[in-house]
């Protein structure tokens, strides 16, 4: 992928658009987040995240075209917050975690529960 400096790929900002984003080196004290030492990988830990996942690569695929690439990763150690963990087991009880998502550049949250799988570990 071709480097274009602190606003990122030259091929991301298009022909005389201005740089709306910078590298910041310090991620952690730019956005006010303390960092945790992680178990198994080399890089810390969000340590205000209430679940946070140490992971390494497991498989790149480069074949997407259009500057995309897919990275799968195996997950090595979860670490959750124990006032998300349904008493007695390992499970993350759904009702009690509220995550935020980024889908498509849009940030939400979870609105009210509309059911559960049929795989579901902890039906309500």
């Amino acid at each position: 992928m071709a480097g274009g400096g602190a606003a990122g790929p030259a091929h991301r900002r298009g022909p005389g658009a201005r740089a709306q984003t910078r590298h910041e080196p310090d991620k952690f004290a730019a956005s006010g987040l303390r960092p945790a030492e992680s178990d198994l990988v080399r890089p810390p830990r969000v340590a205000d995240c209430p679940i946070a996942l140490e992971a390494r690569v497991a498989e790149v695929d480069e074949g997407w075209g259009g500057g995309f690439v897919v990275v799968q990763a195996e997950v090595l150690r979860v670490h959750c917050d124990a006032r998300l963990v349904v008493p007695g087991t390992q499970h993350v009880d759904p009702g009690a975690w509220s995550p935020l998502i980024y889908n498509f550049r849009h940030y939400f949250g979870l609105g009210p529960e509309l059911g559960h799988s049929f795989r579901s570990e902890t039906p309500r």
